[in-house]
């Protein structure tokens, strides 16, 4: 890229080799360091002070910058609205080290697994995700305690919900840490529990979320749905997030590779020598395909733009027929009589 590269140009090139080596999307080892050195050369590039630095002293000055200084003013989100991705959060945590900001601890994520049809695939849409998730408890509002009362603090740990026990050999201190007996490590005593929940404060609530799937999604991608994740432990925190990993369904007539489909397409012996013209079955209705003639098993015809969209781009995949050349097993006298004339000519 140009020294003098405009913040436009930046944006598109990082949006581009980001969706290249995104975790949820290549699975290749290198990945994931790939990606982490695109988003820092990005939070560098598009972030004018930053740029300056670097232009004035490369990496060095740029040296000892935390994580949460480097990306805070990178809206990952924004830049990949609407695919679905974790470029912000977990994914921000797990890479760099750190927050963009002071975040609230989270419930835990739920993932399902999704099967759609390769159609689905082609032009995207809307897919019902059937999923159960625990949640704060409406009678109690996720205290646990009987409606009128509240939990009270354990004397024991003081709320900690820890019971900690040192004890001293030849001048080391060895420290224990384990849950509290009295409360379970809750850190809290319910006197009367809620009879909807049992004391827990979360019930199970089974419910059907609409998702919607961009064209072109891949084999394997991750699409994260806020906030449809499991409660949190206390009431009051956020919860985590619905992962669905989208697999495409096998299909009778295709083999997904990427954008690319193939397709297994039965051909006469007398086609295969002669040459002939075919009709197959597209995603997108039926299409015409000239076999040459002489043409030999297995040989693979490209039919161009006939297969799935590049995820992001617009762009389409391509439709291979594999020609199976199909051999007659039994022959009738005349077909007999023809096939000796032609091994005679071949002689």
């Amino acid at each position: 890229m140009a020294r003098d590269a405009d913040a436009k140009a930046i944006k598109d090139a990082f949006r581009s080799l980001a969706l290249k080596y995104h975790p949820d999307r290549n699975k290749a080892p290198e990945a994931e360091q790939r990606f982490k050195e695109i988003a820092e050369a990005y939070a560098v590039l598009s972030d004018p002070k930053k740029r300056a630095d670097y232009d004035a002293g490369g990496f060095a000055g740029l040296e000892g910058m935390p994580p949460e200084d480097l990306f805070g003013g990178v809206d990952f989100d924004t830049l990949f609205g609407g695919l679905g991705f974790d470029l912000g959060g977990g994914l921000f945590e797990r890479f760099f080290g750190g927050r963009r900001r002071a975040a609230p601890a989270h419930g835990d994520d739920i993932e399902v697994l999704l099967r759609v049809p390769l159609e689905r695939a082609l032009h995207g849409g809307e897919e019902p995700v059937p999923i159960a998730r625990r949640e704060p408890c409406p009678t109690c509002h996720g205290s646990g305690a009987k409606p009128g009362t509240a939990p009270r603090v354990c004397a024991m740990c003081h709320g900690s919900g820890q019971e900690v026990k040192k004890s001293q050999k030849r001048g080391i201190v060895f420290q224990q840490v384990t849950p509290c007996p009295a409360c379970a490590g809750r850190g809290r005593i319910i006197d009367e529990p809620c009879a909807e929940c049992h004391g827990e404060g979360q019930t199970t609530r089974s419910e059907t979320l609409t998702v919607k799937i961009p064209p072109g999604v891949e084999e394997g991608m991750v699409l994260r749905i806020p906030g449809h994740g499991q409660a949190a432990t206390p009431a009051g925190v956020p919860p985590g997030d619905l992962l669905v990993v989208v697999r495409t369904l096998p299909d009778a007539r295709f083999e997904r590779d990427g954008a690319d489909l193939w397709c297994r397409q039965p051909l006469p012996l007398t086609d295969a020598v002669l040459g002939t013209e075919l009709a197959v079955a597209t995603l997108d209705g039926e299409a015409r395909v000239t076999v040459p003639p002489g043409t030999q098993p297995d040989t693979v015809l490209r039919l161009r733009h006939k297969g799935l969209p590049y995820f992001g781009r617009d762009e389409r995949g391509d439709l291979l027929l594999r020609l199976q050349v199909q051999i007659p097993e039994r022959l009738s006298a005349a077909e007999r009589r023809l096939y000796e004339q032609l091994r005679q000519l071949a002689r």
